[in-house]
């Protein structure tokens, strides 16, 4: 019997996800351990490739041509016993009834996301015809309101419309309505603001945490954007290579992260307050092969305070430290 966690929504344990490719095995999650909160947004944040949108995808089953090699994913409905995701059919009819219903996904490029050979309307109702009602008249209605809540101008004949005659906003707002017209608890945000101009991700930036707010939904908002994690989630994840480098919430991460990758990261962002003249730091090198991933710490290679003969040869643990974050790093070994 899975004990309940009543402040956990998803409580992600160990997870590891491979690859298997004719090239060899790439290992795009390794050891991954974190929980969603109830009712909280958390920002998942790494350089592309680290891992994110995997593991966001594995909490539906959809990680698909991926395979899950270890770890488990627990979620805690409420009102109903613990599930394991893990163990689930991807194409069977348990996970089928938490995707979209209680668990929603709002992916990265709304273009090829959204079906070209169906109109807007047929693609929301399709989910609330599926998850909410078999009246098909009722369905059409609850998608009309989904579109007003997300702020869709001219709602009625967007529903009439397909995917290419939208702007790329008008897209993902769609998409947004889709994930929320069955109200779940827990909505993914894929970097849902990446193709989109400034003016309409901070729309788009703002209807979410508008939405987050009056449904009492959790987020797990995945960005690589340091600066709207800041302003979105209550609590941060940091990524690199497949495995986790510092959680914290956004206040002390902010204020006092602690990994070398997570101040680097931070360095790198553009503020008003700095010397115009002054060059924005970098990380040096690139991420290594997938197919020959570093010994012992995964960034030890672009680290500047690295450890020879320790950071190139031990895989560092989590380490909990005096400001209530926890860090992988051997410069915190004494916290362990």
């Amino acid at each position: 019997m899975i004990p309940v966690k009543p402040s956990a929504l998803i409580e992600i344990k160990d997870l590891t996800i491979r690859f298997h490719l004719r090239q060899g095995v790439v290992t795009a999650v390794d050891g991954v351990s974190f929980e969603i909160p109830s009712g909280r947004v958390l920002g998942l944040v790494g350089e592309s490739g680290c891992g994110k949108s995997v593991t966001a995808r594995s909490l539906l089953r959809i990680e698909a041509p991926a395979k899950i090699g270890g770890g488990e994913i627990l979620f805690f409905p409420s009102g109903r016993p613990p599930v394991k995701i893990h163990g689930l059919d991807p194409g069977g009819s348990a996970i089928r009834s938490i995707r979209g219903k209680e668990v929603s996904m709002v992916f990265q490029e709304p273009m090829t996301s959204l079906g070209p050979m169906h109109t807007v309307g047929n693609q929301i109702r399709e989910a609330i015809l599926l998850h909410r009602t078999a009246d098909k008249r009722e369905a059409g209605q609850l998608a009309l309101q989904a579109l007003y809540s997300v702020g869709m101008s001219r709602s009625e004949k967007v529903m009439r419309q397909y995917p290419h005659q939208l702007s790329g906003g008008m897209r993902q707002r769609v998409m947004i309505a889709m994930a929320l017209s069955c109200e779940p608890q827990l909505l993914i945000a894929d970097e849902p603001t990446t193709a989109l101009d400034v003016s309409t991700e901070a729309q788009i930036i703002e209807l979410l945490k508008e939405k987050q707010a009056s449904l009492g939904m959790a987020i797990l908002y995945i960005t690589h954007n340091l600066s709207v994690v800041a302003g979105m989630a209550s609590d941060v994840v940091v990524m690199y290579l497949g495995r986790i480098m510092e959680k914290a919430d956004t206040e002390t991460l902010f204020r006092d992260a602690r990994h070398p990758y997570t101040r680097a990261l931070m360095k790198s962002i553009p503020r008003v307050d700095r010397d115009q003249k002054e060059r924005l730091e970098t990380i040096k090198g690139g991420i290594p092969d997938p197919y020959d991933r570093p010994k012992g710490c995964v960034f030890h290679p672009r680290c500047h305070e690295c450890i020879p003969g320790t950071c190139d040869a031990v895989a560092p643990r989590m380490a909990r430290l005096d400001n209530g974050a926890e860090v992988a790093c051997h410069l915190y070994a004494e916290a362990l």
